[in-house]
């Protein structure tokens, strides 16, 4: 009963070391690798463990590397993934550039990783070319008239300037700027209309792929469409502010007839009262001329019967011409 005991304890043992030993050293991998012709020792493996570093996401790769006639180290995988990147998308690049003949090493489909780029993603577009289509542009020809552009813009990635090139963003935005400059040097909208494809070749000529991640094969003009009346609305706008300020003018004037005659209206009134109180004065200066001789009674009288006669002269001309309205009317 003991012997068995002991039996049983040995072999639990036994297995609890060897579940260890193939968990911690990955047997199965290196039996794998040997197996696709993949030259790795088994203390290489162990020793990325150590390293932190997962065995499959190196070996895996490599084996596919290996197949696809890529001359790759296990080095290079294994220090590619230390630094961050992606090694399995990276050999699959690789491939990808081999079997379409595209120039592709190791160090730059490593750097374009790690820049953050997709490199699958750019070796295909190198193969099979991508279309980008940009928003409605609007431009205004010579003549006033608006004109809204769609443009389609066949690119093919650049993998020499993948590291530091500029993105679709750029290209769409100088691809605007071009429709803008051409259409804006259009003596008539008529002219884009007829020849839409003036403006591809004013802007395919521009090199506008410079300094980009991409290679323009060509620009297509997918819709060229007559929006609004520029210059009749400017026109129109700046006949209306004219017509403000005019305005505004003529209540300028206005207001200064008004204070003008406001003034005189005032010096009028200061005159007249003047006059009222030189009137006013009158009796006094006849009475200190009487007291003092300067002036006789006969005078007096005179200067009294002048005024009636004034008066009496002012009465009938008011009645003859209240006369003369009457027989008008």
């Amino acid at each position: 009963m003991d012997s068995m005991v002991y039996i049983f304890l040995l072999a639990a043992i036994v297995i609890i070391a060897l579940s260890v030993f193939f968990s911690f050293v990955p047997v199965m991998l290196w039996i794998s690798a040997l197996a696709s012709g993949v030259r790795v020792g088994i203390i290489t493996l162990v020793a990325m463990r150590l390293r932190r570093v997962i065995p499959s996401r190196i070996v895996n790769p490599m084996i596919k590397a290996t197949k696809a006639g890529l001359g790759l180290t296990i080095n290079q995988l294994e220090s590619h993934f230390l630094a961050g990147g992606n090694v399995d998308r990276v050999v699959n690049a690789l491939i990808a550039a081999h079997r379409a003949n595209i120039h592709l090493e190791f160090e730059r489909a490593a750097a374009i990783d790690l820049a953050g780029r997709d490199v699958l993603q750019a070796v295909q577009m190198s193969v099979n070319p991508r279309v980008i289509e940009t928003p409605t542009v609007s431009a205004v020809a010579k003549d006033g008239i608006e004109v809204k552009v769609i443009a389609r813009v066949t690119v093919r990635a650049n993998i020499e300037r993948l590291v530091g090139g500029a993105g679709e963003e750029t290209i769409i935005a100088r691809v605007g700027e071009g429709i803008v400059t051409t259409v804006g040097s259009s003596g008539s909208h008529k002219d884009v209309l007829e020849n839409p494809d003036m403006i591809s070749r004013t802007v395919l000529g521009k090199g506008l792929d410079a300094g980009t991640a991409f290679e323009i094969l060509s620009i297509d003009i997918a819709d060229v469409d007559v929006g609004k009346n520029i210059g009749a609305h400017l026109q129109t706008e700046q006949a209306e502010a004219d017509k403000r300020i005019a305005q505004a003018k003529a209540e300028e004037r206005r207001a200064m007839a008004v204070a003008q005659e406001q003034e005189m209206l005032a010096r009028v009134v200061e005159m007249k009262a003047k006059v009222v109180e030189a009137e006013s004065e009158v009796p006094q200066a006849m009475a200190e001329a009487l007291r003092a001789g300067k002036m006789g009674v006969m005078d007096y009288m005179n200067l009294k019967n002048i005024d009636a006669d004034t008066q009496m002269r002012s009465s009938l001309g008011k009645m003859n011409g209240s006369g003369k309205d009457g027989e008008n009317s």
